[in-house]
């Protein structure tokens, strides 16, 4: 190879002669020759829908006649070298059976959501149970799902969804779906050992929707009892939209599901949206540990659809209503909104490092039959080991039907620049720190409303009797303003050892402000 330097003319190579060297040479410019053909990208087969044009149908490897399509998409995907691509065409493939990605590796991509429609029925679902397979640009719809063996809906029991995936590094991308109410999850992450046995990880989802379902639009579960967390997962711009409005799988329907069975262990949801979920938008059961799910710009709207029950206590496991329901563990919420969502914008119970930072809250309670509606709840019953236990800063309440803020049983909160703006209130209060002890959550073990916390806040509006009802502190630091006309500002009875200490808050009328 000859190497040329600037301003030098060129060096003329010695000339080989023709020996075994020479011989040897031309050997391994064969061989790298195979192997840059080898290494050349293969092209992708494609799939023909039926209703797809001739032209399409023409250039495909594979032609569906729009009945049992999924046998002429199984046999592209296993005819597929390791990591090819399955492309499927404009149309709608008609699947009453399964499509599994056969081997680690492979790409099923379609041409938009718009454009290529997986239609499963017969119990036919998508099944990603083997690593590294990438999902892309296609709509999925799943219906009438029922138990082979009785021939009626499924076993509650079991676990499936339109697009299940069992195993780890799968990418998801611009993928719509929706689902009846047949089944329990149009988007469906699941730890089963039978089917995939290491930890189920690295999975992510983006530009993805669950769309006008009759079940939950995302879950996450696990079977079994080794490696039920689930690790590192991401969704960015995903939404769920109307999971469980109109008809539902169970009662208990929502539009994201981080943490059913399963521990959840390193989540990212970014720039995502829960709209109109017959109960909580975003959502977490309270058993699961959670450890470092952050959430960012996410927006919770309009949901909680389910009537409150006509015993509902508050805390009731039985009914959520939450724009995002946060029970326990370390979770971050960062310039998150809730909007107009049931019971509550942001309800969390024992938080144990949790943060929320430049949250929004508005119009919670928007339906008047919801009991109690609450913006920001944040309830304790059992100790929680950190310190804080949870940090709310510079978060927002804007409008409430109900209580702005409610805490209670908590202990060493730190709530940093809260501010609530024209609450309606329940029972004449605009927001309760602290609570009685007929208050507690059930089997608490605290004994104060609120203890060894501070609080800074800016609060105004009159349309309670009291803004701010102080009740049940122990050792709690108050400072900030309270602007207010109402008939009592700032109330506070029943302190404990140490009180509420009130010399930081600032409480006047609102003509003094004008």
């Amino acid at each position: 190879m000859m190497i040329t330097r600037l301003h030098e003319k060129p060096v003329n190579p010695p000339r080989i002669r023709s020996t075994g060297t020479e011989l040897a040479i031309g050997v391994i410019l064969a061989l790298l020759l195979v192997q840059s053909v080898a290494a050349a990208p293969v092209a992708p087969l494609v799939v023909a829908a039926g209703d797809s044009s001739p032209a399409t149908k023409a250039r495909a490897n594979y032609t569906c006649d729009g009945f049992d399509d999924q046998v002429e998409i199984q046999a592209a995907l296993a005819a597929l070298p390791n990591d090819g691509t399955v492309v499927l065409s404009e149309g709608t493939f008609n699947c009453s059976g399964n499509i599994i990605a056969p081997a680690a590796g492979v790409t099923l991509m379609g041409q938009g959501p718009e454009k290529t429609s997986l239609e499963f029925s017969r119990n036919g679902i998508l099944n990603v149970s083997e690593e590294y397979v990438t999902l892309e640009g296609f709509r999925i719809a799943g219906s009438g799902y029922v138990n082979a063996s009785t021939n009626t809906t499924l076993d509650l029991g079991q676990w499936l969804g339109v697009l299940t995936v069992y195993a780890s590094h799968a990418k998801i991308h611009n993928v719509t779906g929706t689902a009846d109410a047949s089944i329990q999850a149009v988007f469906l992450l699941l730890h089963n050992p039978n089917v995939y046995a290491p930890t189920l990880e690295d999975v992510e989802f983006v530009n993805c929707r669950a769309v006008d379902t009759g079940t939950y639009g995302f879950l996450h579960n696990a079977w079994g009892s080794e490696n039920t967390t689930i690790k590192n997962v991401r969704y960015e711009n995903c939404a769920a939209i109307n999971c469980g409005r109109n008809g539902a799988f169970n009662p208990w329907v929502t539009g994201f599901d981080f943490a059913e069975l399963n521990n959840m262990d390193g989540l990212r949801v970014t720039d995502c949206l829960a709209e109109g979920s017959l109960e909580s938008g975003f959502h977490f059961e309270w058993n699961p540990a959670k450890r470092d799910c952050v959430f960012i710009n996410c927006t919770s709207r309009n949901n909680g659809q389910k009537p409150s029950p006509d015993d509902y206590l508050l805390g009731d496991p039985d009914f959520f209503g939450a724009g995002f329901h946060l029970p326990g563990g370390q979770v971050s919420l960062v310039n998150c909104r809730a909007e107009e969502n049931g019971a509550f914008g942001f309800f969390v119970i024992n938080p144990d490092g949790m943060l929320l930072y430049n949250c929004t809250e508005s119009g919670t309670g928007r339906d008047s039959a919801i009991a109690e509606p609450i913006s920001y709840c944040i309830l304790q019953s059992l100790p929680v080991s950190r310190n804080p236990s949870i940090v709310m800063d510079h978060c927002r309440s804007l409008d409430s039907n109900g209580w702005a803020l409610f805490v209670c049983g908590t202990n060493n909160a730190l709530v940093r620049e809260f501010i609530m703006t024209n609450p309606a209130g329940i029972g004449g209060i605009g927001a309760i720190l602290g609570c009685p002890s007929s208050k507690l959550p059930v089997n608490s073990t605290i004994d104060a409303g609120i203890s060894n916390s501070t609080i800074d806040l800016i609060a105004s509006g009159d349309r309670p009797q009291i803004l701010v009802y102080i009740v049940n502190n122990r050792n709690v630091t108050y400072s900030g303003k309270v602007v207010s006309d109402a008939a009592r500002p700032v109330a506070v009875e029943w302190t404990l050892a140490g009180g509420a200490n009130l010399t930081g808050l600032e409480v006047l009328p609102a003509s003094s402000t004008a």
